[in-house]
């Protein structure tokens, strides 16, 4: 076999990922350090879909993939508290956040 077209891309796992969390009604809510690549993908994929049950699904989805198992439980919690309301609009700003963490990509430059 002559000069065979060949890469190793090894495990795909950053070693010194650090874990993540945020705030959210003075409660801490932990994530995990990585997520699957295909996630995120998904995630840009289904969010784009004009079905807009399938576009709010996939923030479910996505709290449910990367909340750690007892956060996910409190943020379900807190989420469908009638006295505590979390917007859309946090929701979404929550969202972009862990996923500018995930892919190490900020969208905007970072504060002076």
């Amino acid at each position: 076999m002559a000069n065979a077209r060949f890469k190793d891309f090894g495990s795909g796992l950053v070693e010194d990922a650090e874990p993540i969390s945020f705030k959210l009604y003075g409660e801490e809510f932990h994530c995990v350090p990585q997520v699957q690549g295909k996630l995120l993908l998904d995630l840009v994929s289904d969010s784009s879909s004009e079905d807009p049950a399938k576009s709010s699904a996939v923030v479910t989805k996505f709290f449910g993939y990367v909340l750690t198992e007892e956060s996910l439980e409190r943020f379900d919690k807190l989420t469908l508290d009638k006295d505590k309301i979390v917007s859309v609009e946090t929701l979404a700003e929550i969202t972009a956040w862990l996923v500018e963490e995930y892919t190490n990509r900020p969208n905007q430059q970072p504060e002076a």
